[in-house]
């Protein structure tokens, strides 16, 4: 992955030509509409960004790759911030957690629908969307810290999904509270199971 873009990050500017030839045409229309592209967990060639093609349903999400120079503006999932009043419960529930997050003094933001509707403006969330968050942990985030935020998260409007970004990948936050040996880590290479995300050198194979 081009080390300036980082999964979840919304990407603006690619072309519709850019897509495979046996593309769908839902995708193409996404593309000459303007809408932008999500950026993907993979490796690949330099100067090639692995990015997801988001349709107006949820069978419909393509990947593809685009080319970074294309890049025409870019929105993170931290840059990302409710302005209006909610009404749906995705969105209230970002607003509980705004300030619960906030207090950690870590960068993180909404993703998934609530992060593709806050920068389009398009309205794709319904009355029973989850809410999926980052929240990046450049060091170690203990466990205890974890299910301490966890709890925390707890009982609000809407199902949170939140995710720990560490250096190496993505880890749910649900799964690190728990007193499991090995869990699953989101790598640019692919799923594993590990002992800690944020030392992989130091681990067994």
């Amino acid at each position: 992955m081009n080390s300036t873009f980082h999964a979840h990050d919304l990407l603006w500017g690619m072309p519709s030509a850019q897509l495979p030839e046996d593309a769908p045409d839902w995708a193409r229309q996404v593309l000459d509409a303007g809408l932008p592209v999500v950026v993907r967990r993979a490796s690949g060639e330099a100067g090639l960004v692995p990015v997801g093609v988001r349709g107006d349903q949820r069978a419909r999400r393509l990947g593809a790759w685009m080319t970074a120079t294309q890049v025409s503006c870019r929105l993170r999932p931290e840059d990302l911030r409710l302005q209006d009043p909610a009404d749906l419960p995705a969105l209230v529930a970002l607003q509980q957690v705004t300030p619960i997050l906030d207090d950690l003094g870590l960068a993180w933001g909404p993703t998934g629908g609530v992060g593709y509707q806050l920068a389009t403006g398009l309205t794709v969330l319904h009355a029973g969307s989850d809410l999926d968050l980052l929240l990046r942990t450049p060091t170690r985030f203990s466990r205890a810290e974890a299910r301490s935020l966890s709890h925390r998260l707890k009982g609000l409007a809407c199902r949170i999904d939140l995710q720990l970004e560490t250096p190496n990948g993505a880890v749910a936050l649900a799964e690190w509270a728990t007193d499991s040996a090995r869990v699953l880590l989101k790598h640019r290479d692919g799923a594993r199971l590990v002992a800690d995300p944020w030392h992989l050198a130091e681990q067994p194979a």
